[in-house]
């Protein structure tokens, strides 16, 4: 599990796959995503583009992140 700590009010969930270094690229996440494989609060989420904000936990893969 790690801590991911953002700068602004929130970050896109593409975004933190790459940031997090559980993607090695866009492509990669938006497949990732778009296939269900990404938990957002133990709920699927198919939305590349969604904001996460601090105390969201994302799982991919049995790693987990959640944001400070």
């Amino acid at each position: 599990m790690q801590n991911i700590k953002i700068k602004g009010e929130y970050i896109k969930l593409d975004s933190l796959l790459k940031f997090a270094n559980l993607v090695s690229s866009g492509g990669e996440a938006k497949i990732l995503i778009a296939d269900g494989q990404v938990l957002v609060n133990d709920e699927i989420c198919t939305q590349r583009g969604k904001k996460l904000y601090s105390g969201d936990k994302i799982s991919l893969a049995g790693e987990i992140v959640i944001i400070e």
